[in-house]
């Protein structure tokens, strides 16, 4: 069994913080990448920003500037920090994390968290 937990969401003023974390535990080999994404009510699940085992990132063009998303390797650990929220940032966001679980797996499989609410409101 794998498990991502999330921790951090809640309710910010817009121009605000907000620190997110997830922990991947439990039968895991290696972590290729891991990630955050987001959803919004009435919308399509979408790539917030993604980082590799080696530190390569990716982010969205919605978030680039604002965001940063950093790991600890030896924590199985993904944050992101979130700076200038604004209202439209709003969602429930999700980590993800793409790994084997053991070294005869050739092809690595996509985990996911169970969410945690984002609120962004004045």
């Amino acid at each position: 069994q794998v498990q991502l937990v999330e921790s951090g969401g809640g309710l910010v003023q817009p121009g605000g913080s907000l620190r997110l974390s997830c922990a991947a535990s439990g039968s895991i080999f290696s972590i290729y990448a891991m990630g955050w994404y987001r959803q919004a009510p009435g919308k399509q699940r979408e790539l917030v920003a993604i980082i590799t085992s080696g530190g390569a990132t990716n982010y969205a063009d919605s978030v680039k500037g604002r965001f940063i998303i950093s790991r600890d390797n030896a924590k199985n650990a993904v944050y992101l920090q979130m700076n200038s929220l604004k209202p439209e940032d709003t969602a429930v966001y999700y980590c993800n994390a793409v790994l084997t679980r053991d070294s005869a797996t050739l092809v690595p499989i996509p985990y996911w968290g169970q969410g945690t609410q984002v609120t962004v409101s004045s």
